[in-house]
């Protein structure tokens, strides 16, 4: 399915150095296309990405999180109310930046498949970003840059010490070796290891383009039965924020805690250059 675009009128581009806040260039993808099962009934007639915390629609936060981080390319999947969001960032001009849609309107391709599907846009043979449109952080961007260009994995991942019902293994430097289900008690082991650390993703992760030679996988597929599959051969890194606020927003039963936290408020004032929301 081809990419689709929607250019904004005007495009800014800072020309700051030291890799500062907008030195950030890479080009980025968000994780828009899913149903929203645990947000009904919000989500029989809207997008996910369309829900609002504290007045602020979960992919406006998610594009400005990554436009004052630098990132000013961002390709967008879609396919439940797909329409809706076209509509919303053309009604925003996109935002000042470049941003295309991956359409997924006739197969919901699952995360692998979504950004496999989309791979075109990374042309550029530069490591890129990925992340879903559910989650609000203040994770630092750069940071997590610096320690993928530091260390050249295949990709990265963010990952933070919190409660969550499926979690990374990793061995003690940080190589990912497996996944766990807390629930279940599933585990599926990609390489030995004994010294482990299990630490829950916080589902942004920084890839090399390498990656889309090496998945193998077609049609509907996640990303992380790839990373699963490739760990054993291939060099996978978690990156530890647990000092990084970080809030799931896809479960309808928490919407009420977020739409209240002051942590959030804090965050919105610093990613969205807006007053103190009261």
């Amino acid at each position: 399915m081809p990419v689709k675009s929607v250019v904004p009128k005007q495009r800014k581009r800072s020309s700051c150095v030291n890799l500062k806040r907008s030195d950030l260039t890479m080009k980025a993808m968000i994780l828009a296309a899913g149903i929203g099962s645990r947000l009904l009934p919000l989500t029989e007639s809207k997008p996910k990405a369309l829900i609002e915390i504290q007045g602020v629609p979960l992919l406006e936060h998610t594009i400005r999180y990554l436009k004052y981080h630098g990132i000013h390319e961002i390709v967008i999947n879609i396919h439940h109310f797909a329409s809706q969001i076209i509509d919303f960032i053309r009604q925003k001009d996109s935002f000042g930046i470049r941003i295309e849609f991956s359409d997924e309107s006739n197969e919901l391709l699952d995360t692998g498949g979504g950004l496999f599907n989309a791979r075109a846009f990374f042309d550029d043979q530069q490591p890129f970003l990925l992340t879903s449109s559910d989650v609000i952080t203040d994770l630092d961007l750069n940071e997590l840059y610096r320690c993928h260009k530091k260390n050249n994995p295949l990709v990265t991942l963010a990952v933070k010490h919190r409660e969550s019902s499926r979690v990374f293994i990793f061995d003690k430097d940080y190589h990912l070796c497996g996944w766990h289900n807390n629930l279940t008690n599933e585990s599926r082991i990609a390489r030995a290891v004994s010294d482990s650390k299990k630490i829950a993703f916080s589902t942004i992760h920084i890839i090399n383009p390498a990656l889309f030679e090496l998945i193998t996988e077609r049609g509907c597929f996640s990303i992380i039965d790839v990373y699963l599959r490739l760990a054993a051969s291939h060099n996978i890194l978690g990156f530890e924020h647990d000092q990084s606020a970080w809030f799931e927003c896809g479960r309808v039963d928490n919407l009420k805690l977020l739409n209240q936290s002051p942590e959030i408020q804090i965050i919105y004032k610093k990613y969205h250059r807006l007053p103190k929301l009261t």
